[in-house]
């Protein structure tokens, strides 16, 4: 099958540093491409992947210091339209602008939707085209707009061999960003509580520069609390691995958490609050904890001692992989063919007696 790959520009596909997204079209990409697909990866100059790579940035743009993505997506798209005839499928994940451009072409055209959908910002688009065919990737995050025109959830999943299962260590572990979504506060109460030390690798946004200095840095000054800032994927591995548990406190609708799978790949259990998509990923009592409060995520944290790191692996293998991930997405590609073909057949004439 031809199968054009849609990235995002803010970073390279894979990210040098943060990136969920972009990691996840990465490892989709290269799943297709060792199950046999011609697959043509749309991304910045600076990715790196086994598929035919078409440059429509000359680097990420976030790291280049570019905030407005707009010009270039578009850019990016019209690129795209003009090829689109090379293509069995158009995978999309830049979320909303090519839905003026493609809809003539709906058919062939699949659009990931990877962020939150529960503000109403976006919400006109899906009456606006309803044509455009969605994946969620958790079912948490279509709750919102539930009359959109989903054609399936996959969740992601990332390599058997990227990340290797560890002995774990004497620390706890926050990735992510550091914004009051995702809770850094709680995670150091969490620590405190605990009296364990708390590992943060994280990025600071523009926006959150202030939610940083004001709430966060004065919390840095105790002794249990490290912050290391941004890790990439070199370093990643060697911080999941070597945590007692991973700390995921979010006080939003998380669509689905990679650094949850991320953790379980390294049998590092998960103690995450039931919000958005965790209640889908972690296995409550298996892969980590689910909790609802500070004193039930400490208790959380002295349980997950007693957790089996190669149990915890284990869910990952069954349920996260990439390959995994590529298969779920080929049962929709053959799908949206099927549908094709049945609307583009004759219609059915009665032969005269």
């Amino acid at each position: 099958m031809r199968i054009a790959q849609i990235a995002p520009l803010a970073e390279a596909v894979p990210p040098k540093l943060y990136g969920g997204t972009e990691r996840v079209v990465w490892w989709l990409t290269e799943a297709l491409v060792e199950m046999g697909h011609e697959v043509t990866l749309f991304a910045s100059g600076d990715s790196v992947t086994s598929a035919d790579l078409v440059t429509c940035s000359p680097v990420g743009l976030r790291l280049c210091g570019v905030n407005d993505h707009t010009a270039s997506t578009l850019a990016m798209l019209d690129r795209i339209f003009r090829a689109a005839d090379q293509f069995d499928i158009i995978h999309f994940h830049v979320d909303l602008l090519h839905y003026p451009l493609f809809r003539g072409l709906a058919g062939k055209c699949l659009t990931t939707l990877h962020g939150r959908q529960d503000l109403p910002d976006n919400l006109p688009i899906f009456g606006a085209f309803p044509e455009m065919k969605l994946v969620s990737i958790s079912a948490n995050q279509r709750l919102p707009i539930p009359h959109a025109n989903f054609v399936g959830t996959v969740h992601h999943g990332l390599p058997l061999d990227l990340i290797p299962q560890s002995d774990g260590g004497d620390y706890l572990a926050f990735i992510g960003r550091i914004s009051p979504e995702k809770r850094p506060d709680r995670a150091i109460e969490i620590a405190r509580r605990a009296g364990m030390k708390l590992r943060i690798a994280a990025k600071i946004d523009r926006v959150d520069a202030a939610y940083f200095a004001e709430v966060i840095e004065p919390l840095l000054e105790d002794p249990l609390i490290e912050f290391i800032g941004e890790v990439g994927d070199a370093d990643k591995a060697e911080f999941l691995g070597g945590a007692r548990a991973l700390l995921f406190p979010i006080d939003w609708p998380e669509p689905f958490g990679l650094v949850m799978v991320e953790a379980m790949a390294a049998g590092t259990p998960v103690i995450a609050w039931r919000n958005g998509s965790t209640t889908e990923v972690v296995e409550h009592g298996r892969s980590g904890y689910l909790v609802d409060s500070i004193e039930g995520a400490v208790a959380a944290v002295h349980a997950s001692a007693s957790l089996s790191r190669s149990g915890v692996r284990k869910v990952f293998e069954e349920r996260f992989t990439a390959a995994r991930m590529a298969e779920d997405y080929m049962e929709i590609y053959r799908g949206l063919q099927s549908m094709k073909a049945t609307r583009a057949s004759p219609p059915f004439v009665l032969a005269a007696a």
